[in-house]
């Protein structure tokens, strides 16, 4: 194995085999993971908000879906990733409390962070191979470039490989 990269929140990286990518503490988060089996270039997006067109101050285009993701993808591509081979797998979008806006109706924000990283990765034409998202837990996850495996751990829960 090589060397543990961390990414931390509204944070992404790059790596080749042997390293690993690791996010912790995905709430709401989405943890994006990308990965070309061919060259075993792999990339992680720790995003926090589905979209960067609601917010005033987006400096930091890591933060959300549709920046984050599509830098992730400019930079795996810069790297040599093949764009036809790149497979995608996502986990997070938790719904950690509720929110009340007035209406009576919570707003769910890991949801709608899961549906804009997928449309993203839609709009890009990169194929989600696999997802372990909503419910009310946090995750971390751990990206190994060599295989493409991406493990989902949570407190209290298996070990998932997706």
């Amino acid at each position: 194995m090589g060397q543990v990269i961390k990414v931390g929140m509204a944070d992404l990286k790059i790596c080749k085999a042997p390293d690993v990518l690791t996010t912790i503490g995905l709430g709401s988060c989405i943890g994006i993971a990308l990965y070309d089996p061919t060259t075993k270039i792999s990339g992680l997006a720790h995003i926090m908000l589905p979209d960067s067109t609601q917010i005033r101050n987006n400096s930091n285009i890591a933060k959300f879906a549709d920046t984050g993701i599509q830098k992730l993808y400019d930079d795996m591509l810069k790297a040599g990733a093949n764009k036809s081979k790149l497979v995608a797998k996502i986990a997070g979008g938790a719904k950690m409390f509720e929110m009340s806006n007035g209406s009576g109706s919570g707003i769910n924000i890991g949801e709608k962070n899961a549906k804009a990283s997928k449309e993203k990765l839609k709009q890009l034409g990169i194929p989600l191979k696999a997802e372990d998202t909503g419910l009310n837990y946090g995750r971390t996850v751990e990206l190994y470039s060599e295989t493409g495996v991406y493990l989902i751990k949570a407190v209290g829960k298996d070990v998932k490989e997706i």
